[in-house]
């Protein structure tokens, strides 16, 4: 049986190049890097570099680049550092109904502290509007948090739009661009982003890693107390293994961006032609041209989404209902909600992410295993068959 991982989104395979890089910080080069002797001061200068990496595939500096343990804990230290950090300011955060839940359960415990959120609507691909934004701006407001590339849909928002409009009301600006990462060209300082959460293991790199980039104007309260480790902003023993192979993924996300967005634009477009070529009623969900080149979320009306992932699953086939985080609950969409998607649509939907190692023999046989599973379950829909008259 065929094996085809469609759920890049959720999570990527650990590169070659990346997994070489590793490999000798967990045996010859052990080091502390906070020890002074020379295996500590290698394993430091590694970090160092690394950093640099990093920063440079978002257009950032090095000492802007804080490690975490991944996008989730980027997400918290950000809204909860400026909350409490400026609540002196205000107490008003403006985010979206679209959010990623790492953002949006750290919205619901701040409300919990007495602070005000905003969610902000979207249209029927996901967009928000800059008008609808300015308009939710006020003299309390201190953080305004939106996603930059949805993890369901692949909708891009327009960011650089959003990062001029925060800067010129003097509202910080941060970005969930776990998603974006190395899917689509970020310049944080051309986009006036002031902070952004990032994780490794999108990209090729390993679980467990990830940054937080702080614009050097900005100061947060740190976020975990103890030694002086990430320039005395968040303590603890560094995981150099993990920030060695997030370095080197993102090294390698830079030097194959171009080819890596063009090859997952054209899987993607493949695959959506062929299934709207072999299937009626079935629909795409999100923005059609502004998304993520190798997000491909769709609707098939008159099949339950968690009936067509345990037959794709049966036949070797990994895709997603949509976020990672909760697919093991078959509950709508929060996302696919907010996109005005019906209930029964919504539980249709099933989400498919192309990558670096997904070939179109791939595509193919997922296309005619969805063929097979759609016109089998569709012959025993009395909904369907009605439609159908």
């Amino acid at each position: 049986m065929r094996e085809v991982y469609l759920d890049y989104s959720a999570t990527t395979p650990v590169k070659k190049e990346v997994l070489d890089a590793m490999i000798p910080f967990f045996t010859e080069e052990y080091g502390n890097p906070s020890s002074l002797y020379k295996k500590g001061r290698y394993a430091k200068a590694a970090i160092s570099d690394a950093r640099k990496k990093i920063a440079d595939l978002i257009g950032a500096t090095d000492r802007e680049i804080i490690f975490t343990s991944g996008g989730t804990e980027a997400d918290n230290w950000a809204v909860k550092g400026v909350a409490y950090g400026n609540k002196h300011k205000g107490n008003h955060i403006i985010t979206t109904k679209t959010e990623h839940h790492a953002l949006l359960h750290t919205c619901e415990h701040l409300a919990e502290s007495g602070f005000e959120i905003t969610y902000l609507d979207v249209d029927q691909y996901g967009m928000i509007k800059l008008e609808d934004l300015k308009k939710a701006i006020n003299e309390k407001t201190i953080l305004v948090s939106i996603i930059f590339a949805n993890n369901e849909i692949g909708t891009i928002q327009p960011i650089k739009e959003i990062g001029e409009l925060t800067k010129n009301h003097g509202v910080l600006f941060h970005t969930d661009a776990v998603q974006a990462l190395g899917n689509t060209e970020i310049n944080v300082k051309d986009m006036n982003i002031d902070l952004l959460s990032m994780s490794s293991h999108k990209i090729y790199g390993p679980k467990g890693i990830g940054a937080l980039y702080i614009n050097k104007k900005v100061k947060l309260p740190n976020y975990i107390h103890g030694g002086a480790q990430e320039y005395q902003k968040r303590a603890g023993t560094e995981n150099v293994p993990g920030v060695i192979g997030f370095g080197k993924a993102a090294e390698l996300a830079k030097e194959n961006m171009e080819a890596h967005i063009k090859k997952l634009t054209e899987l993607r477009k493949y695959f959506i032609d062929k299934i709207f070529e072999k299937i009626d009623t079935v629909s795409l969900n999100g923005h059609p041209d502004k998304r993520l080149p190798g997000n491909i979320n769709m609707t098939f009306s008159y099949v339950e989404g968690e009936t067509m992932l345990l037959y794709l699953d049966v036949q070797g086939i990994s895709a997603s209902s949509g976020s990672a985080c909760s697919s093991s609950s078959f509950e709508a969409s929060h996302v696919l909600k907010a996109i005005g998607i019906p209930l029964e649509n919504a539980l249709s939907s099933i989400r498919f992410t192309v990558g670096d190692f997904t070939t179109k023999e791939d595509l193919d046989y997922v296309i005619e295993t969805i063929v097979t599973i759609v016109n089998k379950y569709r012959k025993i829909s009395p909904y369907y068959n009605t439609k159908k008259g």
